[in-house]
């Protein structure tokens, strides 16, 4: 409450700097601790990576001499709180990876001072908190509940939300102990309007979990519902907006190419790999994992179907994907389905570019290419446009009267009648 608590923050990403940089704009001593040299050194410049992050924010908290980043983490042996948002993806499509996790948490151990309170942020698997974190820092000597104080607090953050940031979204959090849990509370009551607490670390995990393989399994139904309509004829977009009118009883949720990010393509196959450790296996998570993974292969086999009606076969054809990012208006392309597309018309050799205004090149994986403008002229070169990001500052009636083809995944023409489009 005397704001006299310093605090570390492991892993620079989405998750950790924006905790860093609220702290230390309360008040507090924070200290960001990363491996990448690169957000370090742009810490130190006062230059943000993060787009949730002003770079003016940032400033001012390294300015005043709230924040600082190293990529040594001697700092914990003088700080009252760490928390851990370090990276957790899949070793195989359903096999979780905390390799991250426990590397924090081992250094952790090496330097951890008594009565000092660590929270787990990363998303993972229901008991990793206590059957794997406790464990390993009560090598140190100390005891958990005794000498330090362990809890999870699952991340909610959502990349280029202007409505909600990380100070407004409601805290779940959940601690080993009782006291764990009420000193993790105090402690994101100071940069977060409201802190909800749970009886356990256990129910917390489970709470991330949750939410995410309610979207990944509502996502993959919508995707699903997308090709059964276009079977039959029906406009999926049309059925969607008539059933939102209804004021109880739905929730909208729309087709893609799939889905991207961390969180919705990997937390759920935590939740999935974890209950089949306890003979349980969710049917749900599997199958609409296994849709959505699936719809940058569907939409190939679509365009498929939009050039052949053109006289035109898939091989040797001049593809434009517009939108690379997994989001619109956000430069992220982590898990992005549009690099998928890519790679699978590569692989069918189609003459594939790209356009994004917020990724200049792309070099990932087989894909090593520059952004194209998407200007009259280069657009009427393609036989087929494919829409996969609908950002925001795209003149897309500019796109339409130019373009041969298009394959419009994100319904950007709603209520445009053209033979040239074609829906997911």
């Amino acid at each position: 409450m005397s704001k006299k608590a310093k605090i570390a923050v492991i892993g620079l990403g989405y998750v950790g700097l924006p905790l860093a940089v609220n702290f230390a704009k309360k008040g507090f001593q924070v200290f960001g601790l990363d491996t990448d040299q690169d957000r370090v050194r742009n810490i130190r410049k006062k230059k943000s990576y993060i787009l949730d992050i002003p770079s003016r924010e940032l400033a001012a908290v390294v300015a005043g001499g709230h924040l600082s980043a190293a990529t040594t983490f001697d700092c914990l042996r003088t700080v009252d709180c760490i928390i851990i948002c370090v990276p957790t993806p899949l070793k195989r499509k359903y096999t979780p990876d905390i390799a991250y996790i426990l590397s924090a948490v081992r250094t952790i151990c090496k330097y951890i001072k008594k009565d000092t309170l660590v929270v787990l942020e990363s998303t993972t698997y229901p008991g990793t908190t206590e059957e794997l974190i406790k464990p390993e820092l009560e090598k140190s000597g100390l005891k958990s509940g005794k000498d330090f104080f362990l809890s999870f607090s699952p991340e909610r953050i959502d990349p280029g939300n202007k409505t909600h940031d990380v100070t407004s979204i409601t805290k779940v959090v959940g601690g080993l102990t009782p006291e764990g849990g009420e000193l993790t509370k105090l402690l994101y009551e100071q940069i977060i309007a409201r802190v909800h607490m749970v009886s356990s670390a256990k129910a917390a995990e489970m709470t991330k979990l949750l939410e995410n393989t309610f979207r990944i399994i509502n996502i993959g139904w919508a995707n699903e519902v997308a090709m059964m309509c276009r079977k039959m004829g029906i406009d999926v977009w049309e059925v969607i907006d008539a059933a939102k009118t209804k004021p109880f009883g739905f929730m909208p949720f729309y087709p893609g190419l799939g889905v991207g990010g961390h969180c919705i393509p990997d937390d759920p196959l935590y939740l999935y790999w974890k209950a089949r450790h306890h003979g349980f296996s969710s049917k749900f998570i599997k199958l609409s994992a296994d849709i959505n993974s699936a719809m940058p292969s569907y939409a190939a086999d679509s365009l498929a179907g939009i050039l052949k009606k053109n006289k035109k076969s898939l091989k040797n054809s001049r593809i434009l994907v517009l939108g690379a990012t997994y989001k619109k208006d956000v430069k992220d392309l982590r898990k992005s389905p549009s690099l998928k597309l890519i790679e699978i018309l590569q692989e069918r050799k189609c003459k594939v570019d790209y356009s994004d205004p917020f990724i200049p090149y792309l070099r990932i994986g087989t894909i090593n290419l520059k952004s194209v403008t998407s200007n009259k002229q280069n657009i009427s070169r393609y036989d087929c446009v494919v829409i996969a990001t609908d950002h925001t500052n795209v003149d897309y009636k500019s796109i339409l009267n130019s373009a041969r083809a298009i394959y419009d995944v994100r319904n950007v023409y709603k209520g445009i009648k053209n033979d040239k489009i074609t829906k997911i």
